[in-house]
């Protein structure tokens, strides 16, 4: 029912996950004896998952999959049900069925928003279990290295404010990516702010093996990119849009400019160069310790603009279509 130090702290956990298998299983546990309720959120399982987390004790939502899902669905319906099952449940911790939440993280987390009632959400160090495993694996626990401190932005594993939560409504259903930040948007305009912990808070199972998850995982977030600049990019907090032009700059812009230049002089095909010139800065500007990660980084860094540039055609091609795009996975 909660550590000692925070006995007196109504908290719970909600869990988001399909077909995780003996991920959802260290998940779960790990959750279980940390807050005084969990809930687990099933979007249409066919392992067994339900059963495995009934016998464990937690509480099971079974989405209705005839409505499209987003996992952005998945938290707000988890979320709905802790209210029911704890009225008067002061913090939610948000976590992917692929991630063990760790021990030290609640006392620490619940700690800090208890002295700091301007924050709306806290996150800590995310890892990736098998960060030597795969390269894609590796790519992954970089991204979650972000800095300490006041941030703009939190990821799916996070300490939220029920009140805060609840104040705007929640994720947004409609989005099939980057709800969370999203959400921290309408939270910081809200005068709420958002904070990352120098404090290890999950271990995350990406199981990216393959070339082509990392390919749609890249899709997933040029998806991600032009729909949040189309929804908050505007002055002063141009969400995204940055993010989105660089995609479009180095994915189109650039390569058109120069076969365009190759039409006056063959040798315009030498400004390809920019492209290892670029990963190069890259690598020097890396704060990764090996030179190796620092490159292989940097590189992905600009390959996956391409990608990006995909998804960002994907979103734009489902408003001009009046279709809903399904939602873009990688496992």
């Amino acid at each position: 029912m909660g550590s000692d130090s925070n006995s007196g702290i109504n908290f719970g956990v909600v869990v988001i996950g399909r077909n995780e298998g003996d991920r959802l299983r260290v998940c779960l546990e790990s959750a279980v004896g940390l807050a005084e309720q969990t809930v687990y959120v099933d979007s249409g399982s066919t392992d067994g998952s339900v059963g495995m987390a009934c016998n464990l004790g937690v509480e099971v939502v079974q989405l209705d999959m005839s409505i499209p899902f987003t996992a952005a669905r998945s938290r707000n319906e988890g979320f709905q049900c802790l209210l029911e099952l704890l009225p008067n449940v002061s913090y939610v911790q948000f976590v992917d069925g692929d991630c063990e939440i760790q021990q030290n993280w609640s006392d620490v987390a619940l700690g800090f928003l208890q002295h700091h009632e301007d924050v709306a959400v806290v996150c800590g160090r995310r890892r990736e279990r098998f960060p030597d495993q795969t390269v894609y694996n590796l790519l992954c626990d970089i991204e979650w290295d972000t800095p300490v401190g006041e941030t703009k932005a939190c990821g799916g594993d996070a300490m939220m404010s029920v009140q805060a939560f609840a104040e705007v409504r929640g994720f947004r259903d409609d989005l099939i990516a980057g709800e969370e930040p999203e959400l921290c948007v309408r939270l910081r305009q809200n005068g709420w702010k958002i904070w990352r912990l120098d404090e290890e808070m999950t271990l995350h199972d990406a199981a990216m093996n393959r070339f082509s998850q990392w390919w749609k995982r890249s899709v997933r977030a040029g998806y991600a990119f032009a729909e949040g600049a189309a929804i908050h990019g505007a002055p002063p907090e141009r969400h995204w849009v940055k993010e989105a032009r660089r995609a479009r700059l180095w994915s189109v812009i650039i390569p058109f400019l120069i076969l365009a230049g190759t039409v006056l002089d063959n040798y315009a095909l030498l400004a390809l160069l920019i492209y290892p010139l670029q990963v190069l800065r890259g690598c020097m500007k890396s704060a990764q310790k090996s030179r190796r990660v620092a490159g292989l980084y940097a590189f992905f860094i600009m390959l996956g603009k391409f990608p990006e540039f995909a998804g960002q055609l994907k979103y734009f091609w489902g408003r001009l279509s009046n279709k809903r795009s399904p939602l873009i996975e990688y496992k």
